[in-house]
């Protein structure tokens, strides 16, 4: 089945690839938000251990679909063959460093007195939205670069990586998606908003997936420091917002045994089929 997608999307031009592949990952969260509607309430250690799955994709994501061929793709030899993704990945932290000190966000596990960015009167459901939307912009990017790359005919970057990439990421989406919709449930908004918010947690990726593609298309000598800007912002969300949030109650090692599962799948998928 997985051969067939690729196929299909070697047919398709590659920056509409981009925007169906994110529309993808985006539905996977909207149903990962719709759980919303069949189970009453979720369990700490279960969240905690969803969130620490999507932190071992998107650090998996990071090398195996992002940096390692950002390294090969770069001209030169030794330290010079590293500087175009050394300065992309600084730069795609800094990015999401700017951001998460600007926009005002809630992370799930944090209390009232916790949220970050610039000060404001938005209610917490809003904030807690913010948060995830701020995970999921480096996703999105992550997958139209590389089908921006597609698109630029650079033979490091193939359909079959930028598909197994999307793959990777909308199976970490859907937990995701619970994760947004079941907190806000929980304080007491109703279950279509918990779905709604949920869901639209994950509209930037799709926005994200083609600016990237679009971007790479243009201008094809950025796509080594394209690919290490997204995988740099997918690291500071890791390092910064996801494993705080699963390291504050007392199911910590659940949130590690899902991140070595995420990032082994992860790795897994990109090898085999990527």
């Amino acid at each position: 089945m997985i051969d067939n997608v690729i196929q299909y999307f070697e047919t398709i031009d590659p920056v509409l690839g981009a925007l169906y592949a994110s529309l993808f990952t985006w539905i996977l969260t909207a149903v990962g938000a719709a759980l919303v509607f069949f189970v009453r309430g979720m369990n700490r250690a279960l969240l905690d251990g969803m969130l620490g799955f999507t932190g071992g994709v998107m650090v998996a994501a990071s090398f195996w679909s992002l940096l390692a061929p950002g390294i090969e793709m770069s001209e030169g030899e030794g330290f010079v063959k590293v500087i175009p993704v050394a300065v992309g990945f600084a730069l795609g932290a800094l990015f999401i460093f700017g951001l998460d000190k600007i926009l005002p966000h809630l992370h799930i596990n944090f209390k009232e007195d916790e949220k970050e960015g610039v000060k404001t009167p938005w209610h917490r459901t809003t904030l807690l939205v913010l948060a995830i939307a701020l995970h999921n912009i480096p996703e999105g990017l992550a997958v139209g670069v590389l089908f921006g790359g597609v698109a630029a005919g650079i033979p490091e970057a193939t359909i079959g990586g930028a598909v197994t990439l999307a793959l990777g990421i909308g199976i970490q989406n859907f937990p995701e998606g619970l994760a947004v919709s079941m907190p806000l449930r929980r304080h007491g908004v109703s279950k279509f908003k918990s779905f709604w918010y949920g869901q639209m947690s994950a509209i930037v990726e799709p926005i994200a997936a083609v600016v990237g593609a679009l971007a790479v298309t243009f201008f094809q000598p950025i796509l080594p420091y394209a690919l290490a800007f997204a995988a740099g912002a997918m690291i500071f969300v890791v390092v910064e917002e996801v494993i705080p949030e699963t390291q504050r109650d007392k199911y910590t090692d659940i949130a590690t045994l899902g991140f070595i599962g995420g990032f082994i799948l992860m790795m897994t998928l990109d090898v085999g089929l990527g």
